[in-house]
């Protein structure tokens, strides 16, 4: 083979590393260079949402693209979940997570139309927050043990709403109901916004709902705080005893949220994302938002979210399996 051919067989074997390498590594150096999607699987105006919006607005602000906030809702989070799960891995769609969507669904639906660990690659857990326990304020009780009490003596009469079949709130009271020993029936709602409202109505007189949603009606008195869920106190209503404490020794749920990639993003791109989603959860700004609205931040590494996962998931099986709820 003479110099000129070598010399050509030489460029072409480059031309084809050149096609072949560089494209990943370049999408991820430009990441991102256009508008990100970020999917809630909720209805608007819940924890979730409000969440995703300061993220997102944030998020925007660093990376100087808009990270636009979509709501879609429906099968307890599973139908925006499964949009995501299904989008191209190119690191421009996120999904907010839950213990909902990638704890406690895998064991209470018959049929997933995903996984929650094989299709998703997670970015950073955000924050975790209790729920409260909550009534009308016109139902004659000021504490767990009176609302056991006149559900003993009411049976039957007594409703409580959640953001939908097997979401965590729906396990909050059907847990309670266990534990208290009485029945205090479900009524399941298209998202909290609607089940407030029916709650201030007198249409239902109980609900479960995360303490950021409920902070601004316990601060108007518009419902009656009992207890939080939690196995601490919250520091955002440090006179509000846990429901622990407060008459059933051992209850205790709670709520989390975290950001997601669909599987098969380049890691240059998860790790990327990581970076700033955990130097927004940590800046004093956002850190502040979070904690008015009564919610813990939370960051950390994809691997060690990807961990907490598989615990939620292990976690919360046996409690559904106990509680007989399943949905079809």
């Amino acid at each position: 083979m003479c110099f000129r051919e070598w010399l050509r067989a030489v460029c072409a074997l480059i031309g084809c590393f050149s096609i072949l390498m560089p494209a990943t590594s370049a999408g991820a150096d430009a990441y991102p260079a256009r508008p990100i999607r970020l999917i809630v699987p909720f209805a608007a105006a819940g924890t979730s949402d409000v969440i995703s919006r300061i993220m997102g607005q944030r998020l925007a602000e660093r990376w100087n693209v808009p990270v636009v906030v979509e709501n879609r809702a429906g099968a307890g989070g599973n139908i925006g979940s499964e949009a995501v799960a299904q989008s191209a891995p190119d690191g421009y769609t996120m999904l907010l997570g839950t213990v909902a969507t990638h704890g406690i669904n895998a064991s209470l639906y018959k049929k997933m139309s995903f996984d929650p660990v094989r299709d998703f690659a997670p970015i950073s857990l955000l924050a975790s927050t209790p729920s409260v326990l909550m009534v009308n304020a016109s139902l004659p009780v000021h504490s767990v043990q009176e609302l056991i009490a006149y559900a003993r003596a009411n049976p039957g009469k007594l409703y409580f709403g959640s953001s939908g079949n097997g979401s965590s709130h729906h396990l909050a009271g059907e847990l309670l109901n266990s534990m208290a020993g009485v029945k205090i029936t479900h009524v399941p709602y298209r998202g909290t916004a609607a089940a407030q409202t029916d709650l201030m109505a007198g249409q239902i007189q109980v609900i479960f709902d995360t303490l950021p949603s409920a902070m601004p009606f316990i601060k108007s008195d518009k419902l009656r705080a009992l207890a939080v869920t939690s196995a601490q106190r919250d520091p955002a209503l440090p006179a509000l005893p846990t429901i622990a404490e407060a008459g059933l020794p051992g209850y205790e749920v709670g709520s989390w949220y975290g950001l997601l990639f669909p599987a098969g993003v380049d890691p240059e791109i998860v790790r990327r994302a990581n970076e700033a989603v955990v130097a927004v959860v940590r800046s004093p700004e956002v850190t502040q938002k979070l904690l008015e609205l009564g919610a813990t931040p939370v960051a950390s590494t994809p691997e060690a979210f990807a961990d907490f996962i598989r615990k939620e998931l292990q976690k919360w099986a046996p409690v559904i399996k106990a509680s007989g709820a399943i949905v079809d």
